[in-house]
């Protein structure tokens, strides 16, 4: 049996989908002074792979790209199963 045959009776449950840029570190003075057009700094570099999470668990890696205006991710890779 195929995996998808293994999960068929799941196929339509939905699941949330999480795409992770960074998580920031910053002082509560600085959040304070946070203003329209601020700059927040992230911890990757442009290019660099993001977090790609289903339902909280890291499933894979992808890339940030633009599509006719629409920013989307391109799924570069998988997490190795443990």
């Amino acid at each position: 049996m195929t995996p998808m045959e293994e999960v068929a009776a799941l196929a339509d449950v939905p699941v949330s989908i999480e795409v992770e840029l960074g998580r920031p570190l910053m002082k509560l003075r600085d959040i304070l002074e946070l203003e329209t057009g601020s700059v927040v700094c992230l911890t990757r570099a442009a290019g660099e792979n993001i977090d790609v999470r289903a339902a909280g668990a890291l499933i894979g890696y992808a890339e940030i790209v633009v599509t006719e205006s629409v920013a989307a991710v391109r799924i570069t890779d998988f997490k190795a199963e443990e």
